[in-house]
């Protein structure tokens, strides 16, 4: 079977391969197709879009170093971070079992079904080395919801291993599994420079370091949090696992595994992540101020502005709940 074949087969449109073959079309022809050579070919919306929209995520990191733009050097700055540790179980096992090229090939397929689940939820893949996957959360894009996208990532993960598989025990003789670490705090993040040095996206802080330490104690096909991770991403159920000391991390530390994905309300799941609020009292009696005014005819536009994650809503709903406690009074 042919690279392409198997390529085609991971994506369940193995029917294809037969045409693709005929028409001379192999994994160095694949990226230069186009929608409308697919449709030439007879491949129905369905399939092309499948085909193009993985193509676009083509994971080997040559090939995404290769594809990213050039860009200067980034400024390092301090921001909170979810980062999310991958890592394959038992490789050194597989590199025992398989020829050098299958073992290559195993590697690139479960390389590019971690990266299609990470970058799903917009995840930023920093490192590859190996079997292990570092990917960022937060960063260089931040969202105001940077655990619940690295946990749905993390489950994302182990269902497409799942279905990797299944293709690679038929066609390998072997069994793959993964384990999904993720720690929540706030890390330095950017470049470091040095004479000879270039480390793009390097990141400073317990964080990288705790979700390393929370995958290697994960059992194969389980996503395993940090207690701030499970704070935040609230709309989780999650087994305690009880409290573990790891290597450089000075406290014991309380373990989580994520069971799945429960149905709460969008404020069920957003009352969950929060924390206690402080500070921002000269923002909230500027707030209050602005809304006396506006009730003795005055009227008053407010921008609240600012990055994804630095809380603008909790802001603003804060304020709320002052002005109806007030009201109330």
């Amino acid at each position: 079977m042919s690279e392409l074949a198997r390529w085609l087969e991971r994506l369940g449109l193995q029917q294809y391969a037969e045409l693709f073959a005929v028409h001379g079309v192999d994994m160095e022809v694949l990226p230069n197709l186009t929608d409308r050579d697919l449709r030439d070919l007879g491949l129905p919306l369905g399939p092309r879009r499948t085909i193009l929209r993985t193509i676009e995520k083509r994971p080997t990191i040559a090939a995404l170093n290769a594809s990213a733009p050039t860009r200067t050097t980034r400024p390092a700055e301090r921001r909170q971070l979810t980062v999310m540790f991958c890592d394959l179980a038992n490789s050194t096992a597989l590199s025992g079992l398989l020829d050098p090229e299958d073992l290559r090939e195993v590697l690139g397929a479960y390389q590019e079904a971690c990266s299609v689940a990470i970058r799903l939820y917009q995840g930023h893949i920093a490192r590859c080395i190996g079997d292990g996957i570092l990917a960022y959360f937060g960063y260089p894009i931040a969202h105001e919801d940077e655990a619940d996208r690295a946990v749905r990532a993390g489950l994302g993960v182990v269902e497409a291993m799942a279905r990797l598989k299944m293709s690679i025990a038929r066609e390998k003789n072997v069994e793959l599994a993964v384990r999904v670490g993720i720690a929540t705090g706030f890390v330095v993040v950017g470049d470091i420079v040095g004479e000879g040095v270039l480390d793009q996206d390097a990141v400073v802080g317990k964080a990288p370091n705790l979700a390393a330490r929370l995958q290697g104690v994960a059992e194969p096909n389980t996503v395993i949090v940090s207690s701030q991770t499970k704070q935040l991403a609230g709309s989780f159920s999650y087994i305690g696992l009880g409290e573990r000391t790891f290597k450089g991390i000075s406290e014991p530390t309380m373990v989580w595994q994520v069971v799945g994905e429960r149905v709460v309300s969008r404020l069920e799941a957003r009352e969950a992540a929060l924390s206690a609020f402080v500070n921002r009292y000269e923002e909230i009696d500027l707030l209050l101020k602005y809304w006396q005014c506006a009730k003795s005819g005055e009227g008053r536009v407010v921008a609240i502005s600012g990055e994804p994650g630095i809380g603008k809503s909790r802001l603003a709903a804060e304020a709320t709940e002052q002005i109806l406690a007030t009201e109330r009074e």
